[in-house]
């Protein structure tokens, strides 16, 4: 059965016979959810939520009004062939959000779980977003960018295409994001440059004051020691093995469109 006898469904939603509703979903009113869509048990959907085809979403979401998910990509390229919005588990996405699916045929815009989206922004095609993220209001998130965990971007954020955020980086309100940024550390600026540990984050998320310490020297070192960037990331690794340092010498070396500076 589509629609799982324990869902509630207010009488003016609109679903698919094909779409696959789970167990204890509730679905308010006036939504439209078309075929070729999977929402997995426990999810909210309050009323005016759109949930275009080729989507598929977890357990435990939330999405809030006038949101629009699996929307067509904003891209010119696009040929409207079938691509996939795919969305994990313990969401929440406010008010007036879209997310686009993929441009090319068979792509994949992703979505983790427990991430917390904010209102009135857009989350484009071929998106890889992970968990435990923050994405604030009014941000814009251009396609193909990579959000590692634990990140947060503040409102008004805008991100070129193809950029990467590293994991419990912090970007600044405002702030256009044009190059790559690293992970642990945080930015702000018109054209996003690195300020500094991002202390507050590092100290939620249960890093100790000597975790913190160590990172703080590889900031130094990365930024401040005057060195070239491979000879930094060399003495890094030397240095200061520690797991956060190696991902963020990696991460750098990943790197293709290049990091920001201080």
């Amino acid at each position: 059965m589509p629609i799982d006898p324990s869902a509630q469904v207010a009488p003016t939603a609109r679903i698919h016979p094909d779409a696959e509703i789970g167990p204890g979903v509730r679905i308010g009113e006036f939504c439209v959810i078309e075929s070729d869509v999977a929402i997995g048990a426990g999810c909210l959907l309050e009323p005016y939520v759109y949930i275009k085809r080729w989507t598929t979403m977890g357990t435990r979401n939330e999405i809030s009004a006038g949101t629009v998910l699996g929307t067509d990509p904003l891209d010119k390229n696009f040929s409207g062939e079938r691509s996939y919005l795919r969305i994990g588990s313990g969401n929440k996405i406010r008010e007036h959000y879209t997310i686009s699916r993929g441009t090319a045929p068979e792509s994949v815009t992703e979505l983790g779980d427990d991430n917390y989206i904010m209102t009135s922004g857009h989350i484009a095609h071929n998106c890889k977003i992970g968990n435990s993220t923050v994405i604030a209001s009014c941000a814009l998130i251009a396609g193909y960018v990579e959000m590692e965990d634990q990140a947060f971007v503040s409102g008004g954020v805008v991100v070129h295409q193809y950029s990467k955020i590293g994991r419990l980086a912090m970007i600044g309100g405002n702030t256009r994001v044009n190059s790559d940024v690293p992970p642990f550390f945080l930015y702000a600026g018109h054209d996003v440059v690195a300020k500094g540990l991002n202390v507050v984050g590092l100290k939620r998320a249960g890093y100790k004051a000597s975790d913190v310490a160590v990172l703080k020297k590889a900031y130094q070192i990365l930024y401040r020691s005057g060195l070239k960037l491979q000879d930094a990331l060399a003495k890094i690794e030397s240095d200061i093995p520690t797991p956060e340092t190696l991902h963020l010498v990696q991460f750098i070396r990943r790197s293709e469109r290049g990091i920001c500076r201080e």
